[in-house]
């Protein structure tokens, strides 16, 4: 698998963002926090979100999505995809000020590695 984040893997549709906030599973490694769905797609779809609350700023909010992307797609093919399973994940940043590089990194590893391997 290769290590881009293409358009089809992009979490982007309403309906499946609802269903995860409604069905969905939670996996937590401050700064952020998963919410996940195993689902029956082609590709695991991933989603980022920085609430406005703690970051006024569109370009600190835009920093910190770039931070988790960067993370994720480095480290997405060591846990995703095994045994068929495919997922719809969302990485949500619940901390109170901006993060290096490095920590949202072990953060986002570290979730998915806590992440089932196969469908419940």
């Amino acid at each position: 698998m290769k290590q881009t984040f293409p358009k089809d893997e992009k979490l982007k549709s309403r309906k499946a963002i609802k269903q995860l906030f409604k069905e969905g599973k939670a996996v937590s490694k401050y700064p952020i926090k998963l919410l996940y769905l195993p689902v029956q797609h082609d590709k695991t779809q991933a989603g980022f979100a920085v609430p406005k609350r703690n970051f006024k700023s569109a370009v600190t909010r835009n920093e910190i999505k770039r931070l988790m992307r960067e993370a994720y797609r480095l480290h997405k093919t060591e846990t995703i995809n095994h045994n068929g399973t495919t997922f719809v994940l969302l990485f949500l940043f619940i901390g109170k000020d901006v993060v290096s590089y490095k920590t949202a990194e072990k953060a986002v590893t570290t979730i998915l590695k806590k992440l089932p391997i196969t469908t419940p």
